[in-house]
């Protein structure tokens, strides 16, 4: 069975790219194949990644509900058909994106369709990396469910930990199956303060380690370059490394 890690947390905290930096991790370490699955309607791991997406599973379903399925053929094997279709592949790892909703506000089908395809998936895989959307809808949803770890992206900002403690706490009432959670301050520019720390301790969440702000990861960003070329030696790759040892150990 995969090894399941999602990643949630505030929106502007640098999720996306830490998801990055973690399939970079799993590749470097030869923990292959993985399963990338962008599961934020508000889709862009495939540009961290550097992968062309072709097609999602929310255009998929639009398609099918639009009548396109040849004459012939039943829903199933369309949905089938096109699911494969939705895979993009690179070396060590897939990418799948579910892609936006068949209705203003309206994710559930959304959710139901991907849940339903990572089932059929996920054997084939060691490992996979789930990034979800910003804030705790997905947790609310269940579409994060039954995962090994869930890492939970912070930035320094008093709104940004507060998110991510509120994760946390839902993650754990909702009992959806999270066997561990671990904090992730990223963009950090010093060292957390007493204060962080003591809020961070009073619910119990495990603080894994700290990324520093880095003006490479900016600067392929903001240029559209995928992070995950970023070099190893990087200092903000390489505490990112360090927590992934941590949290897989």
């Amino acid at each position: 069975m995969a090894f399941t890690i999602a990643l949630a947390g505030k929106g502007g905290t640098g999720k996306t790219t830490t998801a990055g930096l973690l399939i970079k991790y799993l590749v470097d370490r030869g923990k292959t194949p993985i399963l990338a699955v962008d599961a934020d309607a508000n889709a862009n791991l495939n540009e961290v990644l550097g992968l062309q997406v072709q097609c999602t599973l929310g255009q998929a379903r639009e398609d099918m509900k639009k009548g396109q399925v040849p004459a012939g053929m039943t829903k199933d094997v369309f949905m089938s058909m096109r699911l494969e279709e939705s895979v993009a592949e690179q070396e060590g790892f897939d990418l799948i994106v579910m892609g936006q909703p068949e209705g203003a506000g309206c994710y559930c089908a959304a959710n139901t369709l991907l849940t339903n395809c990572l089932e059929r998936l996920v054997d084939n895989y060691n490992y996979v990396v789930m990034d979800n959307e910003a804030g705790m809808e997905h947790i609310s949803r269940l579409t994060t469910n039954n995962v090994d770890v869930l890492l939970i992206v912070t930035d320094t900002s008093r709104r940004g930990l507060q998110a991510g403690l509120r994760i946390h706490k839902l993650a754990h009432e909702l009992k959806i199956g999270v066997r561990k959670s671990y904090l992730i301050i990223n963009r950090a520019k010093t060292e957390p303060d007493s204060e962080v720390l003591k809020l961070i301790g009073q619910d119990g969440l495990q603080l894994a380690g700290i990324i520093p702000d880095d003006e490479t990861i900016y600067r392929f960003d903001l240029n559209g370059r995928p992070t995950i070329e970023i070099d190893t030696e990087n200092p903000a790759v390489k505490a990112a490394f360090a927590i992934f040892d941590k949290i897989m150990a």
